[in-house]
């Protein structure tokens, strides 16, 4: 049950994020213009650490969300290796902004949900196959 509940979380999150990474990707120059004037109007810091990312961060931040919902989609299906799909997609996920935007270090929330939701799929490792066993 638990498995089913943390696959379902990550095909609506990841698959939110997923289309929105690519919209913006694909829309880079009028997000930037938008998200510019929303932060202006309602005095939003950090928006310029957003604005000053390239469209390649919003693309490959979806080809991980990508990773995260074959994952889960493997899990799903029992598969262990699914798990280390989605751990591996996870920790991109986690690190990637430090690469694309410069920054010193990890995002403190994007480590608690990444980690909890490893802690609660690696509690479920017991019930799925290993490929190796043919499961």
């Amino acid at each position: 049950m638990l498995l089913t509940v943390l696959c379902i979380l990550t095909f609506v999150g990841s698959g939110m994020n997923l289309v929105s990474s690519w919209i913006i990707a694909a829309f880079y120059d009028t997000f930037v213009i938008v998200m510019q004037e929303i932060a202006d109007k309602f005095k939003i810091p950090g928006m310029d650490m957003i604005s000053a990312a390239r469209p390649v961060f919003f693309f490959v931040s979806g080809v991980f969300y990508v990773g995260a919902i074959v994952g889960a989609a493997l899990m799903m299906r029992y598969k262990k290796a699914g798990f280390h799909v989605y751990t591996i997609s996870q920790i991109l996920l986690v690190i990637s902004p430090m690469y694309f935007l410069h920054l010193p270090g990890p995002n403190f929330l994007d480590i608690l949900f990444s980690g909890t939701f490893i802690i609660l799929y690696s509690s479920q490792l017991k019930n799925m196959y290993c490929y190796a066993r043919g499961g």
